[in-house]
């Protein structure tokens, strides 16, 4: 009776360290996958669509890292889709629509007797530039509204309208670049992150020319050239929330001009 037991007991360890075997996975490891480019909402979708791997992964929108463990063939298969993933212009890459409003305010120190009423939506903005600057005098210059998409570059030509009161008969022009990289969530807000927001301008000057023979009365006449300035920024911009980028140069030291811009993102 007593071998009789110890066979049965024997019978049953074999039978259970071959179930273990089995069920145990072959060849399988973990291993990291960087992602260089997507963030945000980009990156969120690029980890969904990986989930049609059917493997255990995790992916870190903070570490922009994706934890993959699986057998190396199909981890290969991941890399390959997160790579191509993983740049602008991408299935990914492109996503929500964004509404961006951008205003041009023309400050200066001197005062003007012709002003036109600042918009409702804009007078916290021009308190915040009259509390933190010397420019007492300030006008909306041109409003213009963009629609963007996320990871997509927008490029925009500008004609503002009419000339500058201190060079008649000159218009100024603007071009505009946009990359939105991704929507971003922060708490209970939502911000746009730029990797690139340029805007180049193209200001006219007066430019005065002087000329006559010596010691008669010059000849002076009075042209106008222009001046190429602009601002180049990155960085998170929060929906719903009126921001004040850098100062641009105006044409005279007592003059300058400020954008100030708003976005949406549309569901």
């Amino acid at each position: 009776m007593r071998v009789l037991i110890v066979m049965v007991l024997g019978a049953m360890c074999a039978m259970s360290q071959e179930a273990t075997v089995e069920t145990k996975p072959s060849g399988e490891k973990a291993v990291i996958i960087p992602v260089k480019t997507l963030s945000g909402d980009s990156f969120n979708r690029l980890a969904k669509m990986l989930s049609v791997f059917n493997v255990r992964y995790v992916a870190d929108d903070h570490l922009r890292t994706i934890v993959v463990y699986a057998k190396p063939e199909v981890i290969e298969q991941m890399r390959r889709v997160v790579e191509e993933l993983d740049r602008p212009g991408s299935e990914a890459a492109i996503g929500r629509n964004i509404e961006m409003t951008m205003a041009f305010l023309r400050c200066s120190m001197k005062p003007r007797s012709e002003s036109m009423p600042i918009p409702a939506d804009l007078e916290s903005a021009v308190r915040q530039l009259r509390a933190a600057t010397q420019y007492k005098h300030i006008e909306v210059w041109d409003i213009l509204p963009l629609r963007l998409q996320e990871g997509k570059q927008t490029e925009q030509n500008l004609v503002f309208p009419g000339s500058m009161p201190e060079v008649p008969g000159a218009v100024p022009t603007a071009q505009i670049h946009i990359r939105p990289e991704a929507v971003t969530r922060k708490d209970s807000s939502r911000y746009v992150r730029f990797d690139q927001l340029r805007i180049n301008l193209r200001v006219p000057y007066l430019t005065t020319r002087k000329g006559g023979e010596p010691g008669a009365n010059l000849l002076v006449s009075t042209q106008f050239n222009f001046r190429d300035v602009g601002l180049s920024t990155s960085g998170d911009f929060k929906e719903g929330q009126k921001t004040i980028l850098g100062k641009i140069s105006g044409t005279e030291e007592d003059t300058a001009i400020f954008v100030v811009i708003s976005l949406k993102v549309l569901e």
